[in-house]
């Protein structure tokens, strides 16, 4: 019994929503000076006994030209957290992204860079 219990505590190291969160703060669209957190564009993670790490997320536009490289950086920032074994990103369309999904400090961020929101 005492080994179902010492396999049971890996678990413990793996991230929560917030370090997911943060890991994905350093994801930016290349067209957009903020982080795809502070943009509303994650909406949903969900950490997996194992170590898979689901996320769900949009765009700013269904034809995003750099849609790959957004999820090829997404992949490696999460991917690096402890107990993370494979990332999952599937982006949705639905509900459609806009303005009123960012942050305060997103908002803040994209006015110091001249964009009006």
């Amino acid at each position: 019994m005492e080994d179902q219990t010492q396999t049971a505590a890996p678990q413990g190291t793996l991230p929560n929503e917030a370090q997911v969160l943060e890991a994905l703060k350093i994801v930016k669209d290349p067209e957009i000076p903020v982080n795809v957190v502070d943009l509303g564009l994650i909406y949903g993670v969900d950490v997996q006994p194992g170590g898979l790490v689901d996320i769900t997320m949009t765009l700013t536009s269904v034809g995003c030209p750099v849609q790959d490289l957004i999820r090829a950086d997404a992949e490696m920032a999460v991917g690096r957290l402890d107990g993370v074994s494979e990332v999952n990103v599937e982006f949705v369309w639905t509900p459609p992204w806009g303005p009123d999904k960012m942050t305060e400090d997103g908002k803040r961020q994209m006015r110091m860079f001249g964009f009006n929101v």
